[in-house]
């Protein structure tokens, strides 16, 4: 009966054993120890009710479950996650060690270090803090450690995201962090620094060549760095470590644009919009439907922000785009689609991990394959910008060598032209020769006969001086008639139009009649002018006032034409007021309403001048004009 009895106690303990947490021991030939699977437990807290002293109880020991993948996540949004480790000190090891934890995107870490007292010390972490605040100045989180004695000390961290994290934890000794963490940044250097030399070559090209291409592939390349120095915390380091809240939507205004620049690059580079215009269009709306999605996350749910397998609609229309325009035989989009291949296959790689598939999550070559593959693509992109450059050599070439083969064949053409044109030309010559002999001797006969007429000329030249002067005399006598009739007398419009014809005469009367006795400024007094902008208006040199020649005139604001207004005035004085609003209709054709409302305004003002007007000789219809 014993053997079995004891049989019963082995196959407990083995069990027990199997459901067990693993210890993971300091070790100074360990540099290293990344914890998965059994190494590491996870409770979900969803509703964030338990405090620490339950967590570390007896009664909630049974309710950690190990981790089911290699690396655990927090999938759940801003909902609260406990994970406990345990770690055997060891006397032994001569190192100092400490904890990372490798996902710099964690908003909240409360991590509950156990001490030699049985205590535990609480600190707090994650990227929700600034960056001062952190115990080793790191883009990652560390915490260092206490190496005494060999104890199972359990370590609890209480971890909230409001995207999906990696809860990735590593044990490292302190010499192998500072060389981890010296050749990363090393490698984030040279990273950072291909795509500013990228960038600077594209932009010094958009600035010489002026073709949007290279300005789309600057501004895509440095949104590129904008989100991977986002997201594995460069920039949050170096660029603004003093504000958290713009650190956890940072990512997506460089997301949002990388998007955004890479469809625009793709219709540049490969002319979609000439090759293949509905798929263009089809572009055009992607761009739009990623502004309208971006802007409403940010306003109104910014959790919408960790969904970044949205990036894969634009980056597979630029995927597919490239592969049908090189189907159409573009030459160029080769280097475009094999560049995009690698993209694509990087971010089908963190899809897959995203999803769960474990296996797929083998160290920092897969957490950093997207930006490997932003490399690969960043050099097949700019060798399609090459080869879509020296394919442009190649048709100018082509272009020029043609323009040579036809000015050879136009200079052939020429040179027999000319010689057939020489032949002719000392035909002509000879031509000319014999009939030159001719016209001079016609030539002397029509001297003398010009010199006959030139006699005749020069007689009828005084005549016509002397009739240009009756002219002018007789012109100047009609016209002083003419004003005079029409000033004193009644004409019709027809002949009072010859007098003030346009609105250019009308102007220069009023003009003369305004600033007769010169010109005094209104506003300041000053008696200098210059011409202003409006015809005959005149504009105060001091003051840089303009006045038009209607202002102060009865035909201020009036709508009436210019040279109808004078005639109105000169009908209505030649008549005394008495012509009625109907005949002024009829003889100037103005609606019978404008012609009483300008009438009954001139009137007034006759009213008013009674006296001046009786004392004018003539023109006496001009002394209602000036108000």
């Amino acid at each position: 009966m014993r053997f079995p009895f004891f049989a019963v106690i082995l196959l407990f303990f083995s069990v027990s054993s199997l459901k067990a947490q693993k210890t993971v021991e300091m070790q100074d030939s360990v540099p290293q120890h990344i914890f998965t699977f059994k190494e590491i437990e996870v409770l979900e807290d969803a509703g964030n009710r338990y405090t620490f002293d339950e967590i570390k109880s007896s009664a909630f020991d049974q309710k950690f479950k190990a981790s089911l993948t290699s690396t655990p996540q927090t999938k759940q949004l801003n909902k609260t996650y406990w994970f406990r480790i345990k770690i055997k000190q060891n006397d032994k090891a001569d190192k100092p060690f400490l904890l990372e934890f490798f996902d710099q995107t964690i908003d909240h870490i409360t991590a509950y270090i156990p001490q030699a007292n049985q205590k535990y010390t609480v600190e707090n972490l994650g990227d929700a803090n600034n960056f001062d605040k952190r115990l080793i100045h790191h883009k990652n989180f560390e915490i260092p450690l206490q190496n005494e004695g060999n104890e199972i000390q359990t370590y609890y961290f209480k971890i909230n995201s409001s995207q999906i994290a990696d809860v990735i934890i590593v044990l490292r000794t302190t010499d192998w962090f500072i060389s981890y963490a010296l050749d990363e940044y090393f490698y984030f250097g040279i990273f950072y620094g291909m795509i500013l030399v990228f960038s600077f070559y594209n932009l010094i090209m958009f600035i010489a060549i002026r073709q949007k291409q290279y300005l789309y592939y600057v501004l895509y390349n440095l949104s590129v760095g904008f989100f991977e120095m986002s997201t594995d915390g460069i920039a949050y380091q170096y660029l603004w470590p003093n504000a958290p809240a713009w650190n956890q939507v940072a990512y997506a205004f460089a997301l949002c644009a990388t998007s955004i620049f890479a469809l625009l690059f793709t219709r540049e580079l490969l002319y979609v919009k000439a090759k293949a215009p509905k798929l263009n269009h089809f572009i055009i709306g992607i761009i739009v439907c990623r502004i309208i999605f971006f802007i409403y996350c940010y306003l109104f749910n910014q959790t919408l922000f960790s969904y970044k397998f949205i990036e894969a609609v634009p980056l597979s229309v630029a995927f597919f785009t490239g592969i049908y325009i090189y189907r159409k035989g573009y030459q160029p989009a080769r280097f475009f689609v094999l560049g995009y291949s690698f993209l694509f296959a990087g971010f089908m790689l963190k899809f897959l991990i995203m999803l769960g598939i474990g296996w797929l999550n083998f160290g920092a070559i897969s957490y950093y394959s997207l930006s490997f593959c932003f490399v690969l693509e960043m050099i097949f992109l700019s060798f399609a910008i090459g080869d879509k450059v020296r394919i442009l050599k190649v048709k100018k070439d082509k272009a020029q060598q043609k323009i040579i083969r036809q000015m050879a064949v136009n200079a052939k053409l020429k040179d027999s032209i000319n010689q057939e044109l020489e032949s002719k030309v000392e035909e002509r010559t000879r031509e000319v020769y014999h009939k030159s002999l001719i016209i001079e001797s016609k030539n002397q006969a029509l001297e003398e006969a010009n010199a006959l007429l030139q006699q005749q000329a020069e007689e009828i030249s005084r005549m016509n001086v002397l009739l240009e002067h009756d002219n002018e005399e007789l012109q100047t006598s009609v016209e002083k008639v003419t004003r005079d009739r029409v000033m004193s007398t009644e004409v019709d419009f027809e002949e009072f139009s010859k007098i003030y014809p346009d609105k250019e005469t009308c102007y220069e009367f009023l003009a003369q009649l305004k600033w007769s006795t010169g010109y005094h400024c209104r506003k300041c007094s000053n008696d200098h002018y210059f011409a202003g902008h409006i015809l005959h208006s005149r504009r105060c040199s001091k003051c840089g006032y303009e006045e038009s020649v209607t202002t102060y005139t009865i035909f201020h604001n009036t709508r009436i034409p210019i040279n109808k207004a004078f005639y109105m005035i000169f009908l209505i004085y030649s008549s005394k007021g008495k012509i009625s609003s109907h005949k002024l209709a009829e003889l100037l054709s103005i609606r019978q309403s404008t012609c009483w409302t300008f009438g009954s305004r001139i009137k007034k003002v006759m009213d008013d001048r009674k006296k001046t007007l009786k004392k004018s000789a003539k023109n006496g219809w001009s002394q209602l004009v000036i108000e």
